[in-house]
């Protein structure tokens, strides 16, 4: 079975991601076509990119990078729980995601995203991103509204309808991550 790693892509104090991300984690416990995993960047501490070479070299020389390398690349695909601002993802995760190259390769990605236009446009700019990495991103993302899915912005009642949208999106990183296992078999 594959194992996905649902990132949380905020380190904020008071965000909402942990929450969004924990819902996206209990609904995917119930399926039976992969191990999930909460990765909570906030845990690995990682400074601004403090690597003197470049993440595709893969010569790790700090033990917070050597540390997240390990995690990331124990999985097989990912979902990424991002918040918008300012039109695109949080500096922490962008940062978490330079810290490394090899580790994204060959995997497949799918995004739930949240803000006052339900973080599309961080899912565009992830998008980008993913592609540099040779990560194959779903097409189906959850968009959630900080308007219709949080009480007062902060507290996460989703409407159930994004259920639905979870699995369709699970389903296509399940299936790209599984298309991809030749792809990850020969790197190693």
């Amino acid at each position: 079975m594959l194992r996905i790693g649902i990132i949380i892509g905020s380190t904020r104090p008071g965000r909402v991601g942990e929450a969004v991300a924990k819902w996206v984690y209990e609904i995917a416990q119930r399926r039976e076509d992969g191990i999930f995993e909460l990765v909570d960047i906030k845990d690995f501490n990682l400074p601004l990119l403090d690597e003197p070479t470049t993440p595709a070299m893969h010569r790790y020389s700090k033990e917070h990078t050597q540390k997240w390398s390990e995690k990331i690349d124990s999985f097989d695909a990912f979902v990424f729980v991002t918040p918008e601002y300012n039109h695109n993802v949080p500096g922490a995760l962008k940062n978490a995601i330079d810290y490394l190259y090899s580790e994204w390769n060959n995997k497949s990605a799918g995004f739930v995203s949240y803000g006052s236009a339900g973080g599309v446009r961080a899912v565009e700019s992830l998008r980008l991103i993913m592609g540099e990495l040779q990560v194959a991103d779903v097409r189906n993302q959850v968009m959630l509204s900080l308007f219709n899915d949080f009480e007062n912005y902060i507290l996460f009642k989703p409407d159930p309808h994004h259920e639905g949208s979870l699995h369709k999106m699970l389903d296509q990183v399940i299936a790209w991550g599984n298309a991809l296992k030749p792809l990850r078999k020969k790197n190693t």
